[in-house]
């Protein structure tokens, strides 16, 4: 949906749009769990496993998956692999993906198997949730993704990853509102803007912004120390799907990173896959053959909690994409 569109239908404010600086967002008319097992068959086409190497599969999403107390991971393996290991879901907001990378390489790692299948989905819409307007500097977008980690060879090769939580932010996506008994009680359509200036007025949130930015920084700093490199080392930049004004405070001038080396000219048509981004963005960096072997690609995520990840990957191979697609530990 071009941004154009949705201002001319009263669906979001030229204000917001403009200052944002996006251009359109992805909009879904299928269930997300039937885009998380499409993105599944297709990494698993790409990817060249078979079902019985699959050890371990983890769905992440950030919103509603269509039912009730139901396992939407299960409805994963079934239609897209059909194997008998654990399924098992992922609530990580919007870093879903980058948490299942991290639960499923320690998996790998632990038990000597073969391959996790990680996918994310998520389906945005009225009553419960605006794209437009839940989350100001953010548009919301729908959409799966899905990556082979695999040990053994693959197109990239994972050379470090770091997880960081800060729990006293909890709070930020939960404000001032009270407890509810069922999903929407308190609030619909969500709010995230509501819920961040309640808890921006306690003590507490008048830490968050000095908080938010050591943890950010902390998590940068170790990815790089693990995998022996500095910024300067790294080729692409894989960033949260958010609008220009968030990338610039919380990634671009923090970090020095020059817009021209992440995928926002492509991002800002996409908008903010949930807990997908940055597999959406390394598949984006494949697909398109921007990176060549031996680019080396740093993925950054935060999410709501707040947790925030990087992940450092090196450029093995550029295959065509009928062959193998899958992450190398």
């Amino acid at each position: 949906m071009p941004a154009e569109k949705a201002v001319a239908d009263g669906l979001a404010e030229a204000e917001t749009v403009r200052r944002a600086q996006i251009t359109g967002v992805t909009v879904a008319d299928r269930p997300a769990p039937d885009m998380a097992v499409a993105a599944a068959r297709e990494a698993m086409a790409r990817s060249g496993r078979a079902a019985d190497e699959v050890s371990l599969i983890l769905h992440a999403s950030s919103y509603y998956q269509g039912h009730d107390m139901w396992a939407p991971a299960s409805y994963v393996q079934r239609y897209a692999v059909g194997n008998h290991c654990p399924a098992m879901e992922i609530r990580q907001t919007s870093n879903g993906a980058m948490a299942s990378l991290e639960l499923a390489a320690a998996h790998l790692v632990a038990t000597g198997g073969t391959a996790a299948l990680l996918t994310t989905a998520d389906r945005f819409a009225l009553p419960g949730i605006d794209r437009w307007r839940s989350d100001e500097g953010t548009v919301l977008a729908d959409g799966a993704t899905a990556v082979v980690l695999a040990r053994g060879s693959g197109f990239a090769r994972l050379r470090s990853l770091v997880l960081l939580s800060e729990p006293e932010l909890e709070r930020m996506h939960r404000g001032d509102d009270p407890f509810g008994l069922v999903s929407l009680s308190v609030r619909s359509p969500l709010s995230v803007g509501e819920t961040t200036k309640a808890y921006l007025r306690s003590p507490e949130g008048q830490r968050s912004v000095v908080l938010m930015a050591a943890r950010q920084r902390e998590v940068v700093d170790r990815v790089l120390e693990e995998a022996g490199t500095d910024l300067a080392g790294i080729d692409w930049f894989v960033l949260p799907h958010f609008g220009r004004r968030r990338l610039d405070v919380n990634f671009f001038r923090r970090f020095g990173i020059d817009p021209a080396r992440t995928l926002w000219p492509w991002s800002r048509g996409v908008g903010h896959l949930g807990a997908g981004d940055q597999f959406a963005g390394l598949t984006r960096l494949v697909e398109t053959g921007a990176v060549q072997p031996g680019d080396r690609c740093l993925l950054l995520g935060v999410g709501g909690g707040f947790t925030w990840s990087a992940a450092v990957l090196d450029i093995v191979d550029v295959p065509p994409l009928s062959a193998g697609t899958q992450v190398d530990l």
